[in-house]
């Protein structure tokens, strides 16, 4: 190479590096005055990027203002992408949370690149296909775990069998007294085994046919046209601090309208509510009405299970406090955006939050439970204040912006 190009080549590199960024600084803000805590912070990995070229997910290092490593995770949106020259073209958002004190309006984070590798942070939002009990889908973060059931528990049992049937669209509660994963050790101790707390904690939800815990139908006004089983399932981002996963269920018949879906399901550390985006899809009606439910008779049985009910239109949700003869006491919710909100209705199985959507529109919508003997709600004002507070914070999302300093 002729000299005079090793030095233009050396004096382009040295204008690049004066101008390159050593970190990201990140400022997130809010206007509510009460505390956020586990607030989920998102960055696109794009510009994590621009400001830190060819940065790898496994050598940077998130901290805040008092220079404390904070746990992170990047999705990985295209996990068959290639990414020869490092650019970060198969991953999707920089993850990490914050908890806000009550007052605290702003907070400051950085990013920057490590010679050496990033920590592993303990798995607190966690997804996955369960073939070892036929086909259940089961999600989980560190406070509370759910599951669901796909076609093959629908399937008629064999001649001579003793396998369940049950067709249901329904979500079921695992409550938990720990805050770590508990969905794989309890498939593997054994099915029912997890129906008596040894410590851990218990199932003491009942699903069966209704919408358990979140589920949704078609409403008439009269009668709710629910779906089948979920057909696919697709996870997109496994913590450990947010989990995404998708389920579809196939065409089902509301009358005379005919409906799919496509839910998306967001996990994140640190919540008992997760956010849905359910999309609907039909032909026979320019928009329908979707009934999202609790089941009205979800205690376990034996536990004489009583049920308190808040309705509060203004913000947009619905509560419901189950108390157990012996088992404790659950507090199971919906939240949807007010203007969404179109009123409450039941059916002879479920109490429902209802919305108008057409076809193609996504509704957005929380749900979820907490157990009274997993420590933090010990009656129906302790959950309804922690539900009246998720409304608040979900209508008044976090702003984030970032800049690249040396």
């Amino acid at each position: 190479m002729k000299p005079s190009i090793v030095l233009l080549l050396a004096s382009v590199w040295a204008t690049v590096s004066a101008f390159a960024a050593e970190r990201l600084t990140i400022t997130v803000t809010h206007d509510l005055s009460i505390a956020r805590p586990s607030e989920t912070i998102t960055i696109p990995w794009s510009e994590v990027n621009k400001a830190l070229p060819n940065a790898m997910s496994q050598h940077i290092a998130v901290k805040d203002a008092a220079g404390h490593i904070l746990p992170y995770q990047v999705t990985n949106v295209d996990p068959v992408a290639k990414d020869p020259k490092r650019i970060g073209i198969a991953y999707g958002d920089l993850i990490f949370q914050h908890d806000f004190a009550v007052g605290e309006k702003s907070a400051t984070f950085t990013v920057e690149k490590i010679e050496g590798l990033a920590p592993v942070f303990p798995t607190k939002a966690f997804a996955r296909y369960v073939p070892e009990r036929l086909d259940d889908f089961a999600w989980e973060n560190d406070k509370v775990a759910h599951r669901t059931y796909g076609p093959a528990l629908e399937a008629p049992a064999p001649a001579g069998s003793k396998k369940e049937v049950l067709r249901t669209s329904g979500l079921d509660v695992w409550c938990k007294r720990v805050s770590y994963p508990i969905v794989d050790r309890w498939y593997n101790i054994g099915h029912d085994h997890y129906h008596e707390d040894e410590g851990e904690g218990m199932d003491m939800y009942q699903v069966g046919p209704s919408r358990g815990c979140g589920g949704v139908g078609v409403w008439d006004g009269q009668t709710l046209y629910v779906s089948h089983n979920y057909k696919t399932w697709n996870v997109i981002a496994n913590g450990p601090i947010r989990a995404i996963f998708e389920l579809t269920y196939d065409v089902w018949e509301a009358g005379n309208v005919k409906v799919t879906e496509v839910k998306r399901f967001t996990v994140d550390a640190g919540h008992y509510l997760d956010q849905m985006d359910s999309t609907f899809t039909f032909q026979g009606a320019s928009e329908i009405t979707i009934g999202i439910g609790i089941n009205k008779n979800s205690g376990d049985k034996g536990q004489d299970a009583k049920a308190e009910l808040t309705k509060n239109q203004e913000q947009g949700w619905f509560s419901q406090w189950e108390i157990q003869k012996t088992n404790g006491s659950l507090g199971e919710a919906i939240i949807v955006a007010p203007s969404a909100l179109k009123g409450f209705a039941e059916d002879s199985a479920n109490r429902l939050v209802l919305a108008t959507v057409t076809s193609g529109q996504t509704l957005r919508y929380y749900v979820g439970a907490g157990w009274s003997k997993a420590g933090d709600f010990s009656s129906k004002e302790d959950w309804n204040a922690y539900v009246a507070a998720c409304a608040t914070r979900a209508a008044s999302p976090v702003k984030v912006s970032w800049t690249a300093s040396k």
